[in-house]
């Protein structure tokens, strides 16, 4: 071996040791359990299992264990849109009501619209009885009964609202032009052409080899996931898959074998802006995703989370570099799989970034508590309720589950569930005025409202 590839060599080991040994410090913290799939130019770094697929049988995660996707689910709907689109047999600018003409308000809304979440179609997984009846098998048709009865949340177009309740009523559509089942479809025009064998519409009833069991982590310990009939999160959020094959899945968008040259401009073109930055580095939702600028670099991303399975897919294109991470751990706080993403892509570009560690409460008096009691804004209509309840602090952003803040100092506070921190700063009234955000590698700051 010349004296350059063996530097070469070297090299490439380093990063896999490095990615390793920082997995194995999630593992140890247990933010994390699941497989994780690093590749660059079309080359495997990195391909492996941490932690169990199923703790009560002792059953270790693998590169070929089945995780829920959740939302990932969409990029294949939206997939199957492009590829009908391509045939002939519908327009994504054409109304809705063009191929489901007994949908309320379907002249408003087009297939663009549900593409890009700018509908005004309200999320049916936000509606109050969803928890409740989420454990019930559900048909296509009562499920859009359910959300498309209600009224729309603002004019189609108008502005950029994440709904899952879109990308059910696309399954409808690809159903009703194509002719298949959204199962039969997927299976026949995407699934099969990419060789993807362990791959599919998950149901609870099928006995399925590999499939991992989904979790919740406490902050002390593991329970098992709240259940979900399958038939709910439909094309919005109803696959399975491995890493393997999501590495076919993704390696694939960037030939013909799915899709033309001109669908794969179509899905990975920014449509609307989620959120603006000045100097351009704001994100933008495509058909395939998000688009965002990171470590300087153009990245393109989807995530997904489902009870007891959280999920990213990412991918730098410029560099040939992909990020796939799967976990078997809800979702429902936050999660891991973020971090754990941004974090392998730092080691492999040179970036800076921390490994988790261990962290150790303190005592303190609690009365430094009502200091901190109040709301604290980070963007317009994001806001985290910080309460004091039985000398203990909590933190709770609107709409998600509220989480106890643990102090390592007067000032700085962790949470167990996952690797974040909380500082809070104090001004001359005595309360704080802000808290800045440790998490995923970055720090945010959220400033305290009336």
């Amino acid at each position: 071996m010349d004296e350059h590839r063996k530097q070469s060599h070297f090299s490439h080991q380093a990063v896999v040791d490095e990615m390793t040994a920082y997995l194995q410090a999630c593992l140890a913290n247990r933010y994390f359990m699941g497989s994780v799939l690093v590749a660059r130019a079309g080359e495997v770094l990195l391909s492996a299992g941490y932690g169990m697929a199923n703790l009560e049988h002792n059953v270790p995660n693998k590169p070929q264990t089945k995780f829920r996707l959740g939302s990932i689910t969409k990029q294949f709907t939206a997939t199957a849109i492009l590829q009908l689109h391509e045939q002939g047999l519908l327009e994504v600018h054409d109304s809705i009501s063009t191929y489901l003409p007994d949908y309320p308000n379907g002249e408003q809304i087009t297939i663009h619209h549900l593409l890009n979440h700018t509908s005004g179609i309200p999320n049916y997984t936000e509606f109050s009885n969803f928890e409740r009846t989420k454990k019930i098998k559900v048909t296509l048709d009562d499920l859009i009964a359910r959300f498309s009865s209600e009224p729309l949340e603002f004019t189609p177009g108008e502005r950029y609202q994440y709904t899952n309740s879109g990308y059910v009523v696309l399954t409808k559509i690809i159903e009703t032009v194509s002719g298949y089942s959204y199962t039969e479809y997927l299976q026949h025009q995407i699934l099969e052409p990419l060789e993807m064998v362990d791959s599919g519409c998950d149901r609870q009833e099928v006995i399925l080899p590999h499939r991992a069991s989904g979790y919740v982590f406490t902050g002390e310990t593991y329970q098992n996931a709240d259940f979900i009939d399958m038939s709910w999160p439909s094309g919005a959020g109803a696959m399975y898959s491995t890493i393997e094959d999501l590495y076919k899945w993704e390696q694939g968008l960037y030939t013909d074998a799915v899709l033309s040259e001109a669908s794969r401009e179509m899905m990975f073109t920014p449509k609307v802006t989620i959120s603006a930055a000045e100097d351009g580095k704001g994100y933008y939702h495509s058909y395939g995703g998000i688009i965002c600028t990171h470590f300087k670099r153009k990245l393109l991303y989807h995530g997904g989370g489902i009870d007891g399975f959280s999920t990213r897919i990412a991918r730098y294109p410029d560099e040939q570099v992909s990020m796939i991470v799967l976990t078997n751990i809800d979702p429902a706080v936050a999660t891991p799989v973020v971090a754990i993403a941004n974090d392998l892509a730092a080691i492999l570009f040179g970036e800076p970034y921390q490994l988790p560690k261990k962290r150790q409460a303190i005592a303190l008096d609690p009365t430094i508590y009502d200091a901190y009691v109040g709301q604290y804004e980070l963007e317009p209509g994001w806001v985290m309720i910080v309460t004091k309840e039985c000398d203990r602090l909590f933190a709770q952003w609107i709409g998600q589950e509220r989480v106890e803040l643990f102090p390592e100092s007067s000032t700085k506070f962790f949470m167990k569930l996952i690797d974040a921190q909380r500082t809070f700063v104090v001004d001359e009234t005595g309360k704080a005025s802000h808290v800045i955000l440790h998490q995923s590698g970055r720090e945010r700051v959220a400033t305290r409202v009336n």
